[in-house]
């Protein structure tokens, strides 16, 4: 099913992805690709959740760690993403690398992961931003700049030299796939698709090529 007409890409490389079984081990491909050409945030992604009424709401975040268990990323559970999520139980992923000309789009239901991987990942931050997650009130009003600095301030002073710990609000989600969707850019707007489908996790995966 690899289209073998390398000269249709104008000098981009033909993907060799159609043909892909396993969309874990194509996305790790894919990503090391990633980490390989773009000059920042290979892991940057965008994370779409819906509010109470159903409005959807998206932004950047960054994917931390992942694996066949699932992707995962960190936030404050009291913002807007973090209660979003803890309600609907679900959201989508997007990763975008205009250098390689590529795509992956992710959906799922998502859940929090365990405090001990969540405080491995917070132990692991720099110190000023394990005090920033307990100055900031993540997604609510901030009547000043001056009212952040003052908190930033406070909280350096609590914890002195001393560990910071991992405030109960701040967590991780991991989503665990249930569709894939693999894309290359062609000319003509003639784009490869390739989507991996099942119902739940360990079900296994039904793969079919989209028209672009």
């Amino acid at each position: 099913m690899t289209n073998s007409d390398n000269s249709f890409y104008e000098g981009a490389p033909a993907p060799d992805f159609l043909d892909a079984s396993d969309p874990f081990s194509l996305f790790a491909t894919w990503m090391a690709d990633a980490e390989k050409s773009e000059p920042n945030d290979p892991n940057a992604m965008a994370l779409a959740s819906v509010d109470a009424e159903g409005l959807p709401n998206v932004r950047m975040v960054l994917l931390k760690d992942f694996g066949r268990d699932g992707f995962v990323f960190y936030t404050n559970f009291e913002s807007a993403k973090g209660c979003e999520l803890q309600s609907s139980g679900k959201a989508a992923l997007v990763f975008h690398w205009k250098s390689l000309r590529r795509q992956i789009r992710l959906r799922g239901p998502v859940n929090p992961v365990s405090d001990d991987e969540a405080d491995a990942y917070f132990e692991s931050r720099d110190r000023g931003s394990r005090v920033g997650a307990w100055a900031s009130q993540q997604s609510r009003p901030l009547e000043s700049r001056f009212a952040l600095e003052k908190a930033v301030a406070k909280f350096g002073v609590k914890f002195g030299v001393g560990k910071v710990p991992r405030p109960d609000h701040w967590s991780g989600f991991r989503l665990t796939p249930v569709e894939f969707e693999f894309w290359h850019d062609r000319p003509f707007r003639l784009h490869d698709r390739l989507t991996f489908r099942r119902d739940q996790e360990g079900d296994d995966w039904q793969c079919s090529i989209l028209y672009p």
